[in-house]
């Protein structure tokens, strides 16, 4: 991999929230040096010159279903539901995403250069998530981390997926007693493993090991409030440490609640209509006002319910409503990171980081602003001609 040194862009610090004339080194996949007027005093680099335009880490969707529910297949691409059982813990997301899923491309198009894909929601509990890079045929080598996530779902999509078929879950306390009753199990299979009273692993109960053990975070999917507040109920009663609240259309509702315990939001999809009752609440000012709650929030696309290539455009649509330019950026970068627990290596342009890099001919979130290029782990990607 060649050496690429970034002349002359224009870099947005978020920290001070403002731009400055900075060059960039990338060697090795990693950002190497950040400062004004570097000159070419490394060998065998290559030099693009930005001519000013605007320089941004990487875009990060942190809940969304690429490769999972692959586009232009129909049923036989949509491989993120188990419904053969509501309770699927021991599922991975890493053997059901596609990387040849045409939604890949569009991502690095739209300068989007890490998602979090995995299990949908209609099983009370679903499996593993996992963040992956958006460039690559391996899979296993577009990994950032995996797992990121351990998937439950309340409210509405358990319900109708199997309550209608009079199977449990009927109710939301159905549906809370199975996720009760699996965490039980995992806590008596803990203490007869460590006590070396197990006969044969458990692979559904293996896989809550790291949950309970604060490895990994509890992401659960909740639109309604009360079903947020059911979450952090169950969370406290098996002292899970670690919990992000996906969708989380009433959150606003339970804001104080929310910040209070320190409890993240992925929040959205915003483009979708209100299909369904639970996101009668869903509106673009609830972003500010968990904002304003100090509520740590990122903005999701949920792709494909609204399309991966739409990140920029939900970012744009909170900043109409009133959130800042600073956080609607840290909506789709640093806070992104934060919640799949990858802080330390993207969301920033600092030293050390990924050289996950976006260049944009204008404001990143004004919609007629273009993306030039998408730099991934230090290549380019993406260029436009």
């Amino acid at each position: 991999m060649k050496d690429i040194l970034l002349k002359n862009g224009t870099l947005y610090d978020l920290e001070n929230d403002k731009y400055d004339k900075k060059d960039i080194v990338l060697r090795d996949g990693k950002i190497l040096e950040i400062a004004e007027n570097l000159s070419n005093q490394y060998e065998d680099i290559e030099v693009i010159d930005l001519k000013e335009k605007f320089v941004f880490p990487g875009f990060i969707d942190c809940h969304t279903h690429v490769g999972i529910i692959e586009e232009c297949t129909g049923k036989i691409g949509a491989d993120n539901n188990e419904t053969s059982d509501p309770v699927t813990p021991h599922l991975n997301g890493i053997d059901g995403i596609n990387p040849f899923d045409v939604s890949f491309k569009d991502a690095i198009r739209s300068g989007i250069t890490c998602v979090m894909s995995g299990p949908g929601s209609n099983n009370v509990v679903g499996g593993r998530n996992i963040a992956i890079k958006t460039c690559g045929t391996i899979i296993d080598k577009m990994i950032v981390k995996n797992p990121v996530g351990f998937k439950i779902s309340l409210g509405e999509n358990p319900l109708s997926t199997y309550g209608i078929n009079d199977k449990c879950p009927v109710t939301r306390m159905g549906n809370a007693a199975l996720i009760r009753e699996l965490f039980m199990r995992a806590e008596d299979y803990i203490v007869r493993k460590e006590n070396k009273k197990i006969e044969e692993r458990d692979i559904r109960l293996e896989a809550v090991i790291p949950l309970l053990k604060g490895v990994i975070p509890l992401r659960v999917h909740a639109h309604r409030a009360d079903d947020i507040v059911t979450a952090v109920r169950i969370a406290e009663e098996f002292n899970i440490s670690k919990m992000v609240i996906e969708h989380g259309t009433e959150a606003h509702l339970v804001k104080s609640y929310l910040k209070e315990k320190n409890i993240p939001v992925a929040y959205g999809p915003l483009l979708t209509p209100r299909i369904k009752m639970e996101l009668k609440a869903r509106n673009y000012h609830s972003v500010v006002e968990l904002f304003e709650a100090g509520v740590k929030t990122a903005l999701i696309t949920d792709h494909p319910y609204n399309s991966i290539d739409c990140l920029r455009l939900v970012a744009s649509m909170a900043l109409a409503q009133g959130l800042s330019f600073k956080d609607a950026i840290k909506s789709i970068t640093i806070n992104a990171a934060d919640i799949l627990n990858c802080q330390d290596r993207i969301g920033k342009l600092e030293v050390g980081y990924d050289a996950d890099v976006v260049v944009y001919d204008g404001n990143p979130l004004d919609i007629k602003s273009k993306v030039e290029i998408t730099i991934i782990d230090g290549e380019v990607v993406f260029q436009r001609v």
